[in-house]
This record gives C-alpha cells, structure tokens and sequence, in this order.
C-alpha cells in the first residue's frame, strides 16, 4: 500500500507533534518495508533528513502557494495514487477530487477545550472546527490513549467504533544503556548533581512545575529542569530568588535529544505533576530509562506511568512533597519500582506501536 501523511508537524517541530510524526513514519517504514510512504510539506528540513534517506520514504513539495496544506495537500496525496492519508495532528486538508482514498486523523489531546484559560478565544474555535471537520471526515481516528478516545466522543460526538486507540513510543535514544563514562561526560558538561529530581517539558502552567519548586522548598533535594520557557517561568523564577533557591533549582536549555536521553538515566527520580495531557511521552522516555515516576493521578498519566508508578494529586502541594521525600529516602524502592515500570512499558516498544497502525491501516482499506 501507499500511505501519505502531513508532513508539516514531522519536518518543522522540534518536540511533541513533530516527534510523534517522525517516530511514526520511521518504525512503520522500518518494519513493513513492502509498503511505501509518502511526506506531503511545502519543505523539508534538517530534522528529518534522516528519514527521507530511508529506502521506502518519499518526500513531496505541496502544490499550490497560499492555503496549500488545506487546499491541495490532499488533492495532492490523491495524485500521488496514495491509498490512505493520514493527518498526524489532529487536522486533514479541506479540499478533495473524487478518486477514491481513505482518511485517517490522529487526535492527541483536546487542552483547549479542556483548559480554555490557557487558550485564546481565536485559537479555541480555531483549533474545535479544525478537530471536529478533520474527525467528520476521516473514515478512522487514531486517538493517543483511552482518555483522548474518551475526549473524542465527549466533545465532538464521535461515535466510538471509528475510533482506535494506538499508543506512542518514544526516541530510540532512551532505549540505550550508556555507559558510566558517556554518562559521567554529560553530568560533568551540564555541571549536575550528583542525584536529583528530573522535570522534562515545556515549562507552562498546565504542566505544573511551580508545584513541585514549591514542594521541594525547605529540602535539600536539588531539582533539574528541562525545558522551553515561556511567561510562567518568570514567576517560578522570582520565587526561586525570593527563597534563596538558585542553587537547589538548575534550568537547562537547547539539550540534544541524545544528551536529554543520558540525563534521564542520570535522575533518581523523575517528576512530571501534568493537569492535563494526550498521553504524556515524557514518562515513557523515563520507564525506558529506568528512572521511577512520580506523575498525576489524572487525565491520562496512569496509563503511560502504570502500576509502578507514584500518583499524587498535582494541586496538593503537601502530597508531592511527601511522595517526593518518600522515593528519595528509600533507594530500594526506587530501585523496585523502576525495573516493574520497565517491565510494564515494553507495551509500548516501536515494533508493537508499528503493529497496531499498520493494523488500522488495513482495516480502512478493507
């Protein structure tokens, strides 16, 4: 078969959607070789230029100038005699000719309807009738988890039989055992503690970091935070000066995803108290690493953390504080937990993911 995707998300982000897209277009040409894959964007990029060196994926520039990616991209996908089309960020194009090809959307989360406060009005009604045109007209919709299947149906009455629920994995460089040397090199080049709490994510309200700043206020337990900036930061900054925290509290920035990869391994524990996310790939890169867990009790965070992680409630500043302090004191248990959460998430290894997409591929196509 010949699959077309949307590109856009796959060459042009750094993080979440970008990643997703390359990590899904990779193993899926990985391990059903026989089939073809094309990448529809008006350009490609360095990021993904290994992925275009890759024997069965083909790169192809959108026709048209303005509005291409709504107008053309699928007219294009059409041209190309591609079977299906997937959307791989919650959108598919508006315009269509009337050769046959079957429609696929991924949905990763719906924040903005979840969260509106952290949403402009522009963006929220944007955002709603792209999701809800691109679930009205895909023939399947991949969802990302349970809850974001459960969002789906909540907020854009999709009927649950044309949606499947098909996981992410994460980066293959969180699967690699580095040794004590390449991870004594990192510790040394970001100057990191010798043990310390890990945060990975874009530092935002809804992800919630100023809990755990809060939490950890009063220990010695020092704290790494990996991550883009945004407006929240600077009130996790000033109380961080305000309690004389500078030298508890360390903020990486521009860290290379092998790098990020080995600092995960380096942690003692990783922390990720999230109101809201789709899936939440920053504890699968953790499980992977064999770092234990500490995330919410909410949204979808137990399905990625599973039975071995440690819920809190993320709005209970005293709760992450004891659940912080527990793990920390008791290496043993942060040893048990780390290698059951290893067990667990092998559930979600590329060749099962590739698996079970190319089993919703050929279910639309039957």
């Amino acid at each position: 078969m010949k699959i077309g995707y949307d590109a856009k998300r796959l060459f042009h982000n750094a993080s979440g959607l970008g990643n997703y897209s390359r990590d899904l277009v990779r193993i899926v040409a990985q391990f059903y070789p026989e089939n073809l894959y094309v990448v529809f964007a008006k350009s490609p990029s360095e990021r993904a230029k290994s992925l275009l060196e890759v024997s069965n994926v083909f790169f192809r520039k959108i026709s048209g100038a303005k509005f291409g990616r709504q107008l053309q991209m699928g007219k294009d996908a059409q041209a190309e005699d591609c079977d299906i089309f997937h959307g791989l960020s919650g959108e598919l194009p508006l315009k269509w000719s009337r050769k046959p090809i079957k429609k696929i959307v991924t949905v990763h989360d719906v924040i903005f309807l979840k969260y509106p406060e952290f949403y402009s009005f522009f963006d929220r009604k944007i955002h709603a009738w792209k999701f809800k045109n691109a679930c009205s007209q895909a023939d399947l919709v991949v969802a990302i988890s349970q809850q974001t299947k459960s969002d789906i149906v909540q907020y854009f009455k999709v009927p649950e039989v044309k949606i499947r629920v098909v996981y992410q994995s994460c980066h293959q460089a969180f699967k690699v055992e580095y040794s004590e040397k390449e991870l004594s090199e990192v510790q040394q080049k970001y100057s990191l503690p010798l043990e310390f709490l890990l945060n990975v994510g874009t530092i935002e309200e809804r992800k919630n970091l100023f809990s755990v700043v809060k939490a950890i206020k009063g220990t010695s337990i020092p704290l790494v935070v990996v991550g883009k900036e945004t407006k929240y930061s600077v009130r996790i900054r000033k109380f961080i000066e305000k309690n004389k925290m500078q030298n508890q509290v360390f903020f990486l920035k521009n860290v290379s995803m092998e790098d990020l990869a080995k600092i995960y391994q380096l942690a003692s524990i990783f922390i990720y108290p999230s109101l809201y996310e789709g899936f939440g790939i920053p504890i699968i890169e953790a499980l992977f690493s064999k770092t234990p867990v500490i995330t919410s009790n909410l949204s979808c965070l137990p399905e990625a953390g599973g039975p071995d992680s440690l819920y809190i409630d993320p709005n209970n500043t005293d709760d992450i504080r004891s659940k912080i302090n527990f793990l920390w004191e008791n290496k043993s248990e942060r040893d048990r937990r780390s290698e059951r959460s290893f067990q667990f998430v092998q559930k979600f290894n590329e060749e099962q993911i590739a698996k079970e997409m190319m089993e919703v591929y050929k279910e639309v196509l039957s």
